[in-house]
């Protein structure tokens, strides 16, 4: 697998890696979290995927639950 680090990836690159990873979130907004946005500092090389995710859990960890049923509602966390 390539490196999805920001020194390894071009803007496009990034952009598709964004766009493949959000394909089960249907609009892309999730409880209230637009996960678009939420990755624009990714795409635009300003931190890493890790951090991001590392900030999503210390924020949300506890209020947003992995749905594992229900594919067709866009919103796989609940």
């Amino acid at each position: 697998m390539k490196s999805l680090l920001i020194k390894d990836t071009t803007v496009d690159e990034r952009m598709d890696i964004v766009k493949e990873a959000l394909k089960g979130f249907g609009d892309g907004e999730c409880e209230g979290i637009d996960m678009d946005d939420m990755y624009d500092d990714y795409i635009f090389g300003r931190k890493e995927l890790a951090e991001i995710h590392m900030e999503f859990s210390q924020r949300y960890g506890e209020s947003v639950k992995v749905d594992k049923g229900d594919k067709a509602s866009g919103c796989m966390m609940r």
